[in-house]
């Protein structure tokens, strides 16, 4: 078999090689372009598979296939059939059994004929079949016409019917249209009874005893008040109210007076039946139902003051019962308060504790049964009213614990006026103050708790000041030991000095707080009734300052007039016992300095006062006092140190000899007598008494006895530079008076002496400048 690439190849050849007249033949192009053809597409197989079908060697032959004689294209197709045969591949099973190229080439030959004859015996069966449809689709048209006859007798049927009944019809439209519209009608009048009228279950749940408060009856007064408002925006859109508006809010009013008086009755009841034990619990149906009587303030007063009375008598019933029988406090019980009425203190500070606490838990539940928030509020801080509701709660709170201001007014009078010590009457006047001032934000300063609070405390504060008069009377009494020679104060201004700082460092330690509160407040708008507070607590009679101003005269007033009383006694006591003279030098002076005395008490009682603020004004006062006895004692000590050095007389000579007569004709200023006084002097300076005085050693205020010792050497020295000025002066007529001053130190030079002293001229210039304006500001 040759494949058409040989066959492709060879003709290749042959064209390059030299054209031949073969090539150029039909017969040959068609045979060429046959064998260059492919038949792997689906179309040309399906074509060729019809054709195996058509001309299969197991069917015969058509009649247009007979054998024939052949021609000369005969020859050349077969020619053609036998290359194209070899090139195909896939052989048909008619050819594989017939003779090579005998079947292909028959059917080559009557390929048009025997596809028309099949046309023709396909059309000639079609007929066939359609005859019989044809006959079918006669007899459906026959049916057909019928039909549409006995349709056009209905339809004329119907319209003489349709216009003989066509007045009912109208008639039938009508009333569907009315019941329709009657339909609406109801459903509107049946939606409007169900919105605007009460059903009969929440008619009695309103009205009827039988049914208790609850979720039913909070639920139809909602329904109730819903339809009131509903029928006011109804009634709103009208010209003027219809009848059916005002018979409705006329039907819903009379319901909510029925279940106002209802809720009314049932919380009196309620509150008639609580005790002590239910101050922490409040159901949720007694506060909606004090929540909806908000709306009627005279039922809800009247249920109110019920719960007063309740409140009153149950806080009270428990008072008396931690008075006297004790409570339960955690696992284990609570000893009675009047177990310890012997301290006053703890005694007083457990019933307003208890009072306190009592307060407290009233309150909690008082805002639970109101349903008020209280927010976010600091203990003891103000509470402003700025609702009706605080003035309820401030009105009921004030009305439960006014039971208790008999029993307790009563107790604690009795207590405080059993005080004799001033510290432990000033204890309990400060714990009262505390209480009143805490009361007085918390209840109102109107209140009656915090009134005989007020009262209380400020007998307590009368007690207190009658203790401190009595004990500064007491300290006026006292006499010194005659053989006591120590300077320094007292046991008994010591005792009294202790209760004084006792009672600064308390109130010191209870106002600094205040203090700073007070300014907080002040600086805040919104606590409106600090006023009212503050006036609470001055109206009972005490205002903090003035009243440490006032203890502090009452304790340091006679404390000083003892000092300086009891010294004069003793001083003149000691004076008749050894008969000395009214100038009080001698024995005395060694024994006992009074004025050393007076300034130790004094210095020990602004020591005490130094670390208090509101002593300050009493401190400068001492101070006065002191710098006063001060400069005095710096007059005796320089009479003292002219003394001890010799140089009295000889300055007392030169201050009272007029400058125009000699001096030295003076007796105590002669040249030897002023000689001997120099070496006296000089002797004097050597010695620690110069430095320090013995009699200043005493004090015992270290700070005082160097201003005093170096005032009395200042004044010293310049009355040594006075008396060298003399003495060098020709007309106080000394001879060699720069060998008489020169012969001991200092020799006659006062900057030697202030050497020896230790005085720096320029500080001591200072000192002198500050001495002068102290002793202006003392004067004045």
């Amino acid at each position: 078999m040759v494949t058409s690439g040989t066959v492709a190849e060879t003709t290749e050849t042959k064209e390059t090689a030299s054209p031949s007249p073969i090539a150029r033949n039909p017969v040959s192009l068609r045979l060429y372009k046959v064998l260059g053809a492919t038949f792997d597409d689906q179309a040309t197989k399906e074509a060729l598979n019809t054709l195996s079908d058509l001309y299969s060697p197991s069917r015969p032959l058509p009649a247009a296939a007979a054998p024939s004689t052949t021609n000369e294209d005969d020859k050349v197709h077969d020619d053609v059939d036998e290359v194209h045969t070899e090139k195909i591949k896939d052989v048909p099973s008619f050819l594989q059994g017939a003779p090579p190229g005998d079947t292909a080439a028959k059917a080559r030959k009557h390929l048009r004929r025997d596809i028309e004859s099949k046309l023709e015996e396909g059309s000639l069966k079609f007929l066939v079949s359609f005859a019989a449809v044809d006959q079918k689709l006669d007899a459906l048209q026959a049916h057909i016409t019928t039909m549409r006859q006995r349709c056009e007798e209905a339809q004329v049927q119907l319209q003489s019917t349709n216009e003989a009944c066509k007045s009912l019809l109208d008639r039938a439209g009508s009333l569907r249209d009315e019941r329709q519209e009657v339909k609406t009608r109801q459903s509107i009048v049946t939606l409007f009874l169900a919105r605007f009228t009460l059903s009969k279950d929440e008619a009695a749940a309103l009205s009827s005893s039988n049914i208790s408060v609850g979720p039913s009856f909070f639920a139809a007064m909602d329904r109730a008040q819903t339809i009131r408002d509903d029928c006011r925006v109804l009634m709103a859109g009208e010209d003027s109210p219809s009848k059916a508006g005002l018979d409705i809010m006329a039907v819903t009013s009379a319901h909510l007076e029925k279940a106002c008086d209802k809720l009314s009755r049932w919380c009196s009841a309620e509150f008639r039946s609580m005790g002590r034990d239910a101050s922490l619990e409040i159901p949720h149906e007694l506060s909606e139902a004090v929540r909806r009587l908000r709306s009627r303030p005279e039922l809800l007063a009247e249920t109110l003051t019920v719960l007063a009375q309740t409140r009153q008598a149950a806080l009270l019933s428990s008072f008396m019962s931690a008075l006297t029988a004790g409570g339960t406090t955690g696992n284990g019980g609570a000893r009675p308060i009047e177990l310890h009425a012997h301290d006053a203190l703890r005694y007083i500070g457990d019933m307003l504790a208890w009072v306190h606490q009592a307060i407290a838990a009233e309150r909690e539940f008082l805002e639970a049964l109101l349903s008020i928030d209280a927010g976010a509020r600091m203990p003891g801080a103000v509470r402003a009213p700025a609702h009706t509701e605080d003035e309820w709660l401030g009105e009921l709170m004030d009305a439960a614990v006014a039971g208790l201001c008999g029993p307790l007014r009563a107790r604690v009078l009795q207590t405080v006026r059993a005080q004799e010590s001033g510290l432990s009457a000033y204890k309990v006047a400060r714990l009262l103050q505390f209480y009143a001032l805490t009361m007085a934000r918390t209840l109102g300063a109107r209140a009656l708790l915090a009134t005989t609070l007020g009262e209380t405390t400020a007998a307590s504060y009368a007690v207190f000041f009658d203790a401190i008069a009595t004990q500064g009377r007491a300290l006026l009494r006292v006499s010194l030991d005659t053989a006591d020679s120590s300077l320094t104060p007292p046991q008994t201004l010591l005792t009294h000095v202790q209760d004084l700082c006792s009672i600064l460092a308390l109130h010191a330690s209870e106002t600094a707080d205040d203090d700073d509160d007070d300014n907080d407040d002040d600086t805040n708008p919104n606590n409106a009734d600090n006023t009212n507070s503050g006036a609470a607590v001055e109206s009972g009679g005490y205002e903090e300052r003035a009243t440490i101003e006032r203890a502090l005269d009452a304790l340091v007033d006679p404390a000083v007039q003892m000092c300086i009383g009891a010294a004069e006694e003793k001083d003149t006591a000691l004076r008749r016992q050894v008969g000395a003279n009214t100038n009080g030098r001698g024995r005395i002076r060694v024994a006992w300095d009074r004025p050393i005395f007076v300034l130790n008490c004094l210095t020990y009682l602004v020591d005490a006062l130094a670390p208090h603020k509101r002593a300050a004004r009493k401190r400068s006062e001492l101070d006065a006092a002191i710098e006063m006895r001060v400069r005095d004692l710096i007059e005796e000590h320089y009479e003292d140190v002219l003394h001890d050095s010799s140089l009295y007389e000889a300055v007392q000579a030169c201050e009272q000899t007029p400058p125009e007569e000699p001096l030295a004709h003076v007796p105590s200023c002669a040249p030897s007598t002023l000689r001997t006084t120099l070496s006296t002097f000089a002797h004097w300076l050597a010695s620690l008494d110069a430095i320090h005085a013995p009699r200043l050693s005493t004090l015992t205020a270290p700070a005082l006895h160097a201003r005093v010792h170096r005032a009395a050497q200042r004044r010293l020295g310049r009355a040594y530079a006075a008396l060298c000025a003399r003495v060098h002066d020709p007309r106080s007529r000394y001879e060699a008076a720069t060998t008489l001053l020169g012969a001991e130190r200092p020799f006659g030079s006062v900057s030697v002496l202030w050497q020896i002293f230790g005085i720096n001229e320029e500080e001591m210039e200072e000192e002198e400048e500050e001495e002068e304006e102290e002793g202006q500001e003392t004067r004045g």
